[in-house]
């Protein structure tokens, strides 16, 4: 929601905006941009009849009384992506959505653009390298990039974010059941992406990854009427020297990429997929591709030496976890990997949904768990067992940790000699700064 306030301030318009919490950098950013509220908290005084709009945000509940005044004066309510619609609807709109992996190619588009001169709006989850912000609206631009949630879209509006973009151009990475508070079977999930490839324009293009069997099912299910074409697409060519990944590309000239994962060469074939569709040519993809480094929390490297590396992650999700610890331990197979995941969501604290996590982290030497008690009462859920998480996981190797100090300490008296670290987490772990305790 910052995001898209600076957007629209840098955009012209006369913006403000309010909440009972503002954390660093939304903070220092909106104070940059003379952005920040004057007063956190909500107050009705703030909502009169010159607003031309107001614009809700997912965690705005419906008694909040800045919105039930908007709602008494009749006002122009907009959900977030409402609004992101509204802003670009006479422009060519391109989603990429999926369970996993859908801000990784998002942000890949968006370094490709760039690098080749393209114009072009967008939204994305992450904080990306060579952007300023998460969101742009102009004027000029004749295309516009959005990452796709599935996540419901505010208080007043439950229908998932991306179902109301209603995209030219659309990929979906894959689907793996998340946000069981909101879709609480996996079949009920699944439709959501179903419903969301009838939302294409007609005459769209959807590219979708090759071996996800849903996702087969849901595309062709597409095909017969013909209203949208569906194309699927395969794990990019890739192969492995001396710790280095190159992509092997039609010409047979490998090409040195600073990611890794097989996961990440799915993503980078999708956004191929998406980069052609948009007149980007094989030659700028790869030579843009190549100094491409990730959105913030993708893997990303916190600290490294010679003998040690560590990894932030958004990982939260079981395929997400599972994919990434894989990632890591093939890329430093002669290194002891020791992965470190929070549960932070609704999901992972659920232990009717913990079973999703069966054996994804046996990729890791060793495997520490984390959770705060707290967060589960704060959520709402059962009292979750130590015992309950350590059958779920079914890692012989692992150690659950029920409280931050505890695992801080086993981080600072670790040698991490050989050690490589996968810190993953939504959340923030009670609040550890990894970089000050870290080899």
């Amino acid at each position: 929601m910052h995001n898209l306030a600076i957007a629209l301030a840098e955009k012209g318009y006369e913006v403000s905006g309010s909440d009972d919490k503002i954390f660093e950098p939304s903070r220092s950013r909106l104070m940059r941009h003379g952005l920040l509220p004057p007063a956190m908290g909500w107050d009705a005084d703030r909502i009169h009849k010159n607003l031309d709009a107001v614009i809700v945000g997912m965690h705005a509940c419906a008694d909040n009384p800045e919105l039930k005044k908007t709602r008494e004066l009749g006002l122009k309510i907009f959900s977030y992506p409402e609004y992101l619609y509204e802003q670009c609807k006479d422009k060519q709109r391109v989603v990429i959505a999926g369970s996993h992996g859908k801000t990784t190619v998002t942000a890949m588009v968006m370094h490709v653009l760039r690098l080749s001169g393209v114009d072009f709006d967008y939204m994305v989850g992450a904080q990306v390298d060579g952007f300023d912000t998460m969101v742009r609206l102009s004027a000029d631009a004749k295309t516009a990039i959005f990452e796709g949630d599935e996540y419901p879209s505010s208080a007043l509006d439950p229908r998932p974010k991306f179902h109301l973009y209603h995209p030219h151009l659309a990929l979906i990475t894959g689907i793996a059941w998340d946000h069981i508070n909101v879709f609480p079977t996996f079949d009920n999930y699944v439709k959501q992406f179903q419903i969301f490839t009838e939302l294409i324009e007609p005459g769209g293009n959807l590219f979708y990854y090759a071996n996800d069997p849903e996702l087969e099912r849901i595309c062709c299910h597409n095909t017969p009427n013909k209203r949208i074409r569906a194309t699927p697409y395969l794990t990019h060519l890739h192969r492995l020297s001396d710790g280095q990944t190159f992509l092997l590309t039609e010409q047979d000239q490998p090409v040195e990429v600073p990611f890794f994962g097989h996961h990440n060469m799915q993503n980078v074939s999708g956004a191929l997929q998406i980069c052609r569709s948009l007149r980007i040519t094989n030659k700028q993809f790869y030579q843009a591709i190549v100094s491409f480094k990730g959105a913030a929390r993708r893997l990303q490297t916190l600290a490294q030496n010679e003998h040690t590396h560590i990894f932030l992650d958004f990982a939260h999700s079981p395929s997400k976890v599972r994919a990434t610890v894989k990632a890591v331990k093939h890329q430093y197979s002669s290194r002891t990997l020791v992965a470190c995941l929070e549960l932070h969501t609704f999901s992972s604290l659920s232990e009717n949904f913990l079973a999703q996590y069966f054996e994804t982290m046996t990729d890791a030497d060793v495997a520490w768990v984390y959770y705060n008690p707290e967060t589960v009462k704060h959520k709402k859920l059962a009292f979750l067992e130590p015992a309950a998480v350590y059958k779920a996981f079914g890692a012989p190797n692992m150690e659950v940790f029920t409280d931050s100090d505890v695992l801080l300490q086993k981080i600072k008296t670790t040698d991490w000699y050989d050690k490589n670290l996968l810190i993953m987490s939504s959340g923030n772990f009670n609040g550890i700064d990894f970089n000050s305790v870290l080899p």
